[in-house]
């Protein structure tokens, strides 16, 4: 996807307005926010948050999915960092205990998201510098890309903003070869602000062991949950195949976010140059036109595999591209939620 039309929010009166919550000017769509582009000139995490919720909700004006439904649909007991506005006091009265009211739409709701943050998600293609010339050349450590792990953390930051929002409870793992970090869920406002402070720590070096880090997160988890898995699946297929059939034999419901590089998609490069490894893999010199064909062949051959692998056991899959907007995996993950929460309420 091309850069966002001009004026663009990642320009000097976009980052203002985002900073005061404005739209940047008359006419803009907020939904620019939560384009790379835009998002990767910014000078802090916390900044890019502010935007991201900004492009969220601009989206949400008129969603079935906004608010509470009015819909009682039943009680469950109090958990420390739950949000104490939907607590029933006469239960509390009667019983002594404390009890949340919990209303059709939001019935047995929890998001648990699971971050990739291995080696091979510190690649991108994509430059921070924008064709205008306007804005960062490089972000606060250095670099001068948007990578997969960027992405990776903003589709992370949205999808909570969303489930905290609507007053369910959202937590939060970062993984590589274990878990690196975690948000334990909790439907308080403060959870989201942990979660990006988390995302914005943490290190991306590490090799990936999903069904290590799958196991981890079970020993924690026992309700069923909808578990959002971002990453980009950079390990052979049966690794991910034993995860994916672990959450199903716990009965979670899982939708998997497979980041990739539009550089990692297309191998449109030239000119023999060293290939080095991100997790550990010896560097090799290669002519990338000599190999192209048999690698486009190899990446789709994995990349179906890893879809195999999660939608045969019903669950959902999107395809990522680091170079656009995340508008559609937004609007997949709302659609899937909806859907999990009526499965849920019927059950």
């Amino acid at each position: 996807m091309d850069a966002p039309p001009s004026p663009q929010p990642g320009s000097a009166a976009g980052a203002s307005a985002a900073r005061t919550g404005g739209k940047g000017g008359k006419g803009q769509d907020a939904t620019l926010y939560l384009h790379p582009q835009t998002l990767a000139r910014l000078k802090t995490f916390e900044l890019r948050a502010k935007m991201i919720i900004e492009g969220v909700t601009s989206g949400q004006h008129r969603s079935p999915y906004q608010g509470f439904s009015v819909e009682f649909a039943q009680h469950r007991p109090y958990v420390a960092g739950d949000d104490i506005r939907h607590l029933d006091w006469k239960v509390y009265a009667r019983s002594d205990k404390l009890h949340l009211k919990q209303y059709q739409q939001e019935t047995n709701l929890d998001l648990i998201t699971l971050v990739d943050a291995s080696g091979s998600m510190d690649f991108g293609s994509r430059s921070f510098h924008d064709a205008s010339g306007v804005g960062r050349d490089e972000s606060p450590d250095g670099r001068t890309y948007w990578s997969k792990f960027d992405h990776a953390t903003a589709l992370a930051a949205a999808l909570s903003y969303i489930t905290l929002r609507q007053g369910d409870r959202a937590g939060l793992y970062v993984y590589a070869n274990e878990i690196l970090a975690a948000v334990r869920r909790s439907s308080a406002q403060t959870t989201w602000k942990q979660i990006v402070e988390t995302l914005s720590m943490q290190a991306v070096d590490a090799q990936t062991n999903l069904p290590r880090a799958v196991d981890q997160v079970l020993a924690g988890v026992s309700n069923r949950c909808l578990i959002a898995i971002i990453g980009d699946f950079f390990e052979d297929p049966e690794p991910i195949r034993t995860a994916m059939g672990r959450l199903r034999h716990r009965g979670h419901d899982v939708i998997a976010f497979q980041v990739v590089d539009r550089a990692e998609r297309e191998f449109n490069l030239s000119g023999v140059a060293p290939f080095e490894g991100l997790e550990g893999e010896p560097v090799l010199r290669l002519d990338p036109r000599a190999i192209r064909e048999a690698y486009l062949k190899a990446f789709e051959e994995h990349r179906a595999a890893v879809e195999r692998s999660v939608v045969g056991l019903g669950f959902d899959y999107e395809l990522v591209d680091t170079h656009d907007w995340l508008g559609p995996p937004l609007a997949h993950f709302v659609a899937h939620r909806n859907a999990f929460i009526r499965k849920r309420s019927r059950s």
